[in-house]
């Protein structure tokens, strides 16, 4: 035991020996290894610095030579640019030379001017004011031949100009005043005959009697009735004349109210169809009649309008359009002939490049007071200017309304055009019946009338005896006398003649100065 023990502790000494004795071993061969690297380092440092050395000297070399050789090539593109320069400023030199000796010789032109100048200066002043005293003296000698200062006769050489000017702008005037009324007039009848051409109208004049057909000469003892009862109501009931003469088959209805007339006839032709005439019936068929003339009226209005193209007129005016179907104007049927109107307006219009439609609107209404004139006091233009303000018509409307027989002055040209339509329409051939002896005997006594006072050189009746134009003596009648003319000849119209609405007396004094170049 003891012996293993010891065993145990000498291999234990010599673990321990061995493992210090390796480890001395161990440290110096390390220390060995390191300082072999140490030695091999410092060795390979010095062969890096040598050959950075090596490598610094060939790279400054490099350098330098380098450097030299951009020092040259600079030195060499300075001399170059130095040269150029040279070159140029030279040229600029030669340039400024021959500017300089250029300038020195327009100095010495223009020297050499300016002393002419100067010279010719002086003579101008010399001249001048020989020519100012020789002026002078003519002006002088002038005013000694003539008789007149320089002021008197500057006077009198404008006033001439002036009097050749006026008399030449005179002409003027007068030439283009007369090219532009030809031409005017040229254009009013080629808008008319237009006018009259695309309107084609073939009223014919109406009477004051209606012809009722019967279908046996027996119905008019049953007409007549006991003791002619039936007659005399149905007379009494319409306002109309029933007359029962040989005529085979007819009994004729006449009055002067077309409305009465016509609800006569319609009344009369229900009892013949019916065949029961009596009072009583005759009653009833009129009171029928009356209502059935009134749709008429109100159905013949609306298509006036509708025919014509112009709306928004108030239902009262529409009625009374209508109601112009049963007047009469010398024959000549009221509505044809407001609508006649109207569609000659409307052409007109159209010729000029005005309101179409106004013009229409104002032909259709201007004679509007024709369809109760004969029930409101007053003329048929005046009645229509107030039914047209009544019923709120344009102002346009209105003057054309007061303007077309020339009461008033027309403010527009729809006024003008209306008032020329209404002339076309009455003056159509078979528009109106009225004999020409008649006629003629009216337009007679208004010239007579005229020409018998004091002053009068001549008289026209115009517008169908609406409107009588005096031309007096100048020389006689002054201004002021023609006012009393005026007044004095309206005067006589209205104590010698009858007629319907009213006259316009228009008296004209005239001036006129006439003389010939030869």
């Amino acid at each position: 035991m003891h012996g293993i023990i010891s065993y145990i502790i000498v291999a234990a000494v010599v673990g321990v020996i061995v493992a210090l004795i390796t480890w001395f071993l161990a440290i110096a061969y390390r220390q060995k290894i390191v300082e072999s690297k140490i030695g091999s380092a410092e060795e390979k440092s010095r062969k890096i610095i040598d050959e950075a050395l090596k490598t610094a000297e060939t790279k400054k070399k490099e350098a330098l030579l380098e450097a030299k050789e951009e020092t040259l090539k600079t030195k060499n593109e300075l001399e170059k640019e130095t040269k150029e320069r040279r070159a140029e400023i030279q040229r600029y030199e030669r340039r400024v030379l021959s500017k300089e000796e250029a300038l020195e010789k327009k100095l010495e032109t223009l020297e050499k001017r300016e002393s002419s100048l100067a010279e010719k200066e002086e003579d101008l002043n010399k001249k001048s004011l020989e020519a100012e005293e020789l002026h002078e003296k003519s002006l002088q000698e002038l005013e000694r031949i003539s008789g007149l200062t320089s002021e008197q006769a500057k006077e009198y050489l404008l006033k001439t100009v002036e009097d050749e000017v006026k008399l030449d702008t005179a002409k003027l005037i007068k030439e283009l005043d007369s090219k532009a009324k030809e031409e005017a007039n040229k254009k009013a009848r080629e808008y008319v005959v237009n006018a009259i051409q695309k309107c084609a109208a073939d009223h014919v004049a109406e009477t004051t009697i209606s012809v009722v057909q019967l279908p046996n000469d027996e119905m008019k003892g049953r007409i007549i009735g006991r003791e002619g009862r039936n007659i005399r109501t149905l007379e009494t009931m319409t306002g109309v004349d029933l007359i029962i003469d040989d005529t085979p088959e007819a009994v004729i209805l006449s009055g002067f109210d077309p409305i009465r007339r016509e609800v006569a006839r319609i009344a009369l032709e229900k009892l013949i169809v019916d065949g029961r005439i009596h009072p009583a019936r005759i009653e009833e068929m009129v009171e029928k009649a009356q209502r059935e003339v009134e749709q008429n009226i109100r159905e013949e209005g609306e298509a006036a309008t509708l025919e014509v193209g112009v709306h928004g007129i108030h239902p009262e005016l529409v009625r009374l359009l209508g109601k112009m179907k049963f007047r009469t104007s010398y024959g000549q049927n009221a509505l044809k002939h407001s609508i006649e109107v109207a569609q000659l307006a409307g052409l007109i219009a159209g010729e000029v490049g005005i309101d179409i439609r106004m013009a229409k609107r104002a032909g259709l209404l201007h004679d509007i007071g024709k369809a109760v004139d004969h029930e409101m006091e007053g003329t048929h233009v005046q009645i229509g200017v107030d039914l047209c303000r009544k019923y709120k018509e344009s102002a346009i409307v209105i003057n054309a309304v007061e303007s077309h027989h020339g009461d008033v002055e027309p403010t527009s040209l729809i006024s003008c055009i209306v008032q020329a339509a209404d002339t076309i329409s009455a003056a159509r051939p078979g528009a109106r019946r009225e004999t020409l002896e008649t006629y003629t005997n009216r337009l007679k006594q208004l010239e007579d009338i005229t020409n018998n006072f004091r002053g009068v050189d001549k008289s026209f009746a115009i517008q169908a005896g609406r409107e009588i134009r005096v031309m007096v003596l100048p020389d006689q009648i002054n201004d002021d006398d023609m006012i009393l003319l005026a007044r004095d000849i309206s005067k006589q119209i209205e104590a010698e003649l009858e007629y319907p609405g009213q006259i316009k007396v228009s008296v004209i004094r005239e001036s006129r100065v006439v003389d010939y170049a030869k």
